[in-house]
């Protein structure tokens, strides 16, 4: 086969299919399917503030009547999409005398290369993306130069905080938490909520479970887990609120003594939203998660593999989220 041939059989969408497809490995955040994910047309969001809550600005054709903005309460921003790319080099010594079992065809072999490239390259935007998302948590977005930039500032909204005071052993645990709910359904309003989920730093978490008005409690929750085959606990439901304990690493990770604290149940409160690859062909197409591209070398070297994707994660009602310090 050909390297026009191969080229024309990797092609934009089939690559981009298959890194879709692949098996997805996200971090914790990722696991607890906070946000919801859609695609948009086009490489900025523009976003709406009203009391608190933001939301995105629909696209309109060209010519429409735009939506009236006539409240003094409403603030709008634009926020240009960050944009995540990486590239491989697949060089021809990587498939050279590599072929499918009984078969003269080399093509299986590329495809397995393509493949194993396509599995690290994914899983690096994922680990990217979680770290968005952390951010989003936290209170902070990232914009286009790759800056975290503070939604409390940029819209000017305040952010609760409450001291658990875990080092002081006559603390009542369960009043700070009743304080918590009070501040997140302040922010709600009348909004409905089904649960408390706090993701904790390693630090908040341990001073958390060994709290003389909690370490009773913790034991119990523990046994009862030990018995359901649980070997590490890394979370913990004290009076129907859930601590997550969120192993980091040195660049991913909630700070040293802190701990943020959100509503569960509430539609679209962390959303993630995908723009269109920078390519001639997905220019204003719905964004996709991640894209994939190939290209060959110079003198038929071999191929430049790109992945990319395009992701602006944001907590629309930043008022709800409660920062919590030990």
């Amino acid at each position: 086969m050909s390297m026009l041939d191969l080229t024309n059989h990797f092609t934009l969408t089939k690559l981009t299919a298959s890194i879709n497809e692949l098996p997805y490995k996200p971090g914790r955040i990722g696991e607890l399917g906070l946000f919801q994910e859609d695609g948009i047309t086009t490489t900025t969001a523009v976003i709406e503030q009203y009391e608190g809550v933001l939301s995105l600005v629909e696209v309109a054709p060209r010519g429409a009547p735009a939506a009236n903005v006539n409240d003094s309460k409403r603030k709008i921003v634009s926020m240009a999409v960050p944009h995540i790319p990486q590239r491989a080099t697949i060089l021809a010594a990587e498939v050279q005398n590599v072929r499918a079992f009984g078969t003269e065809n080399q093509l299986e072999g590329l495809e397995q290369v393509i493949s194993r490239r396509l599995s690290i390259m994914k899983r690096n935007l994922e680990y990217t993306i979680e770290s968005h998302r952390l951010s989003a948590i936290m209170g902070k977005y990232y914009d286009a130069a790759g800056n975290q930039v503070s939604l409390y500032s940029t819209f000017g909204v305040s952010q609760k905080t409450v001291n658990f005071a875990l080092a002081t052993d006559t603390t009542e645990v369960t009043g700070k938490i009743q304080q918590v709910l009070d501040e997140i359904e302040n922010a709600l309003g009348g909004l409905a909520y089904d649960g408390i989920t706090v993701i904790c730093s390693p630090q908040f978490y341990d001073a958390l479970i060994v709290h003389p008005k909690v370490k009773e409690a913790y034991l119990n929750y523990s046994a009862a887990a030990q018995l359901r085959g649980e070997a590490i606990l890394t979370e913990f439901v004290f009076n129907g609120v859930r601590f997550i304990r969120y192993r980091g690493t040195t660049d991913v990770k909630v700070p040293d003594g802190q701990a943020y604290a959100f509503p569960t149940g509430v539609a679209e409160l962390f959303i993630t939203r995908y723009a269109p690859a920078d390519y001639v062909e997905t220019v204003n197409t719905v964004g996709l998660p991640y894209y994939a591209k190939m290209e060959p070398m110079d003198f038929n070297k071999g191929y430049q593999l790109e992945a990319q994707s395009n992701p602006l994660n944001i907590c629309t009602r930043p008022r709800a989220v409660i920062k919590l310090t030990a």
